[in-house]
């Protein structure tokens, strides 16, 4: 708590007054990362009747990356003990009951299961997405975000097309 109080710039008595220990800070974090992931899927949701499967893709896979600055610690705080790894379970299912309630909205005869799928691919792209677009090393011969928003939207327009009542 000392090492968190001191990289917050605030005195520990503070911190205590609001989090009695690590374990509650955590939670009050976490929390406060699933409500901005919330109700950033809320502005992606929002506007599903009026983007293309393509400006969808982009929007889904460009995610994580635009929220990036507010949640960097997380993955940090979810792999410092093994005990949060529950935790850490619950909110990556949170984030993909979000991301099949939005493919589901957007193509109703998407079978759950499939939903399901296409949601951890579409996760793992926008994890990759962070990554590329955060690390200044990575050689940009490996692919650019460019390339990976062109196959994320390809990936699911191909699924979601699929997924079309008979006409």
């Amino acid at each position: 708590m000392a090492e968190i109080a001191a990289r917050a710039d605030t005195n520990i008595g503070s911190l205590y007054r609001f989090f009695p220990n690590k374990d509650v800070l955590a939670d009050a974090l976490m929390q406060r990362y699933f409500d901005l992931v919330d109700s950033q899927w809320d502005h992606i949701d929002g506007q599903l009747d009026s983007v293309t499967t393509d400006a969808l893709a982009d929007l889904m896979v460009h995610f994580l990356a635009s929220i990036h600055d507010g949640t960097k610690g997380l993955v940090p705080l979810l792999d410092a003990r093994s005990a949060w790894t529950d935790s850490r379970q619950e909110f990556r299912a949170k984030v993909l009951s979000r991301i099949v309630q939005t493919l589901r909205r957007r193509a109703p005869a998407l079978a759950p299961d499939h939903a399901a799928d296409i949601a951890i691919v579409l996760l793992h792209n926008m994890k990759i997405m962070v990554a590329m677009t955060r690390d200044e090393t990575a050689p940009r011969s490996l692919g650019s975000p460019a390339e990976l928003g062109l196959m994320n939207r390809l990936y699911l327009a191909s699924k979601l097309a699929s997924a079309a009542p008979p006409a």
